[in-house]
């Protein structure tokens, strides 16, 4: 939700770069990148991972023309519990054989409250609603593991799953629910610099 404050922010009030920001193209490292997520489950939460990413950020020097572009394999989700992770799969939620994979693309990010938000338009099940994540910028390495330049960010944000068409254990009488509608959804990512 976008408040009158954060509509009256101007670019002469977005923060500064932060130390050790570096303007460039860069390779989302999988083995180095965990996309997680958690819902409610009746009294607890259930909370998983995929482990497929791929994708690509791309900085400026004056942070608001940064972009970032995410594919997510389906079939990579794990909770942990086998039987669960199948039906994650299956038609009731993410229908891994007519829709493999998720996607994000980036529309503009933005200062908020001195930090910055990153919003965008996130796929699933080839239904696209925006959505806005907050965004923590962990550093760079210039010389990385093998000697390629390395960045990190955390992003963290949530979305209603209903809004994608996923609605099984949603009482649709307003009774006890299965499973919440909330997802709530952390991103620690790794890149390294292409060439």
């Amino acid at each position: 939700m976008i408040t009158k404050a954060d509509a009256a922010t101007t670019p002469a009030e977005a923060p500064a770069a932060p130390a050790g920001w570096m303007a460039g193209t860069w390779t989302i490292d999988p083995a180095h990148t965990m996309v997680s997520f958690a819902v409610r489950h009746l009294m607890s939460w259930v909370r998983g991972t995929f482990s497929d990413v791929t994708g690509q950020i791309v900085t400026t020097q004056e942070l608001a023309g940064s972009t970032a572009t995410a594919v997510i394999g389906v079939s990579s989700v794990s909770t942990g519990t086998q039987l669960r992770d199948d039906h994650l799969r299956s038609p009731d939620f993410f229908d891994a054989g007519h829709y493999p994979q998720l996607s994000f693309a980036s529309t503009a990010p933005r200062p908020r409250n001195g930090s910055w938000m990153l919003a965008g338009e996130l796929t699933i099940r080839d239904v696209t609603r925006p959505v806005e994540l907050a965004v923590e910028f962990l550093g760079t390495d210039p010389d990385g593991l093998q000697g390629e330049p390395r960045i990190g960010f955390s992003a963290r944000g949530s979305i209603r799953r209903a809004d994608f068409g996923i609605s099984f254990g949603l009482a649709a009488d307003g009774s006890k629910i299965v499973i919440g509608d909330k997802v709530d959804i952390v991103l620690d990512v790794q890149a390294f610099a292409s060439a």
